[in-house]
Parts: C-alpha cells; structure tokens; sequence
C-alpha cells in the first residue's frame, strides 16, 4: 500500500461526539404544562362554594342589572337596571306596594296596643291615626291623663304608657311625643310650656320607667297652635289638650306621601 495513500481504518482514540436533536422536549413540556393547569382548573371546578357562588352571582346582579330568574332566553332575555334591583337579588316594589307594607306594619302595631289597652279596659280616650308622618297615639282630654293646669301624669296615664311601652319599644322607630293644650288662660305660665311639660313628663316616663331608648325618643310642645276643634265649648277644648305619642315611619319621602292612598286601597279591598 502506498504511504501517500490514507487508510480506510479510524485511528484509535476519543470516539466522536454525537449531537442528538433535542427540540422535541420544549413541546414535550409545553403540553405537560398545559395539561397540568387544565386538571387544576377541573379540580377546582369540582369544588365550587355554594355560599361563594350565590354572594357572586348577585354582586354581579346589582352591578350589571338583574337577569330574570329561570330559564331564559338569552336572545331576549329582559335586563332589569341596577336602580331596580332590590337588595336580595329581587325586583325592588313600586312606591304604592312599599307604602301598603308600611300601612300593613304600623297597622300592626296600632292593633298590638289596642288589643293590650282593650283588655285592661284603658282604651277609652286613646285615639289611633295612621298618616304619613306614621302611627299617631293620642292621649285626648288632660283630665284624663294629667292633673289639673300641671304636667304631672295621673295613674291611668301611666298605666296606658306602660301597656303601650312595649310594643313601642320593640318597633325600633324614632318616636316624636307632642303635647297640645287649649287656647284658653291656666294657672300656668303659659300654654307652651304646659304643653311641652307634659310632653316630657311622658317621654320621661317612656325612658326612665320602661326602658325606651332616649336616642329614639324627644319631646315637643305646641302649645295651641295646632287645634283639632276650635275652643267655643269647654269639651272642645278638652279635645285640643292632648298628648300624641308619633312612631315615625322609616320609609323614604315618595313612600310615605302615598301612606293615604295605601291606606284608601286597603279600606276598598277589606
């Protein structure tokens, strides 16, 4: 063989190096990976909070508008706006359906002390108004309730706040007490301040005596300008000297303003 010719034969020494391709891996991770977030995602799924749920579902109800419940279509499904969307997911009611379930709650509460007076024989003298203002209880006639040209209660009119107390308290609504007294001279300094006295004297008793929060209740005195009867005859003006005990409704203005006509449906459909 000739010296210049080079042999067929590898010379012995380090074997070559082999440099696979590897590219494949990166895809190979890429779809682990992904299948990895799609089994977490059905994990969780499968585990839905109920309670969590429902507080989502209507948080995005009040912002986005109320969808009906039930099936429906959502081609054309009817979008109730936000401003109508009552605090428990449902359709808020109209002003004259809110104002019959005031006049259906002080209604309530007018029956409650009337039944409580009823049976201890103390209704006589104790009227029941419902307006806008809310539930007027009025003590009528000072000889009733007070002494003489004093703002001092007499015993039935503490056994009449004492019945009422109660149900007063637990309505949890501002009460506004007014005294009223006649247009006529007392032995009083004046006509105000009998009438405020006595509307203390009643407040007074409502706190200090039967536990009635002092933050829901305050005292007025009017004084005679506010009449319900002229003064030509004295039992006319016994019926001016008066004390109303007022549990103001809660509602917004536009309910209370149609609390009379609430009150004229429910006279026509009884």
């Amino acid at each position: 063989m000739s010296k210049g010719r080079k042999s067929g034969r590898k010379r012995p020494g380090k074997p070559e190096e082999s440099h696979p391709d590897e590219r494949w891996m990166a895809s190979y991770m890429d779809m682990v990976t992904v299948l990895m977030c799609m089994f977490i995602v059905l994990y969780a799924m499968s585990t839905v909070d109920d309670d969590k749920y429902v507080k989502l579902r209507e948080s995005l109800a009040t912002g986005f508008g109320q969808v009906e419940v039930g099936k429906v279509d959502t081609a054309s499904g009817i979008i109730v706006p936000p401003k109508d969307v009552a605090k428990k997911g449902g359709l808020v009611k109209s002003p004259l359906d809110l104002a019959v379930v005031e006049v259906d709650k002080l209604s309530a509460l007018k029956e409650a002390m009337r039944s409580g007076l009823d049976a201890k024989g103390l209704a006589e003298n104790v009227q029941f108004q419902i307006d806008q203002r809310g539930l007027s209880v009025k003590l009528v006639g000072s000889q009733s309730f007070f002494q003489p040209d004093s703002p001092e209660l007499s015993a039935r009119a503490m056994e009449v706040l004492d019945t009422i107390a109660p149900v007063l308290k637990s309505s949890g609504l501002d009460i506004s007490v007014e005294g009223h007294a006649a247009n006529a001279i007392t032995n009083y300094p004046s006509v105000w301040e009998l009438s405020a006295e006595r509307a203390v004297g009643v407040v007074r008793h409502l706190v200090e005596g039967r536990g009635i929060p002092g933050r829901t209740i305050g005292a007025i005195g009017y004084g005679s300008s506010r009449p319900v009867n002229d003064n030509s005859t004295e039992a006319l003006r016994e019926l001016n000297r008066r004390v109303d005990i007022v549990v103001l409704s809660d509602q917004p203005e536009a309910v209370r303003a149609l609390i009379p006509e609430a009150l004229k449906a429910k006279a026509v459909s009884s």
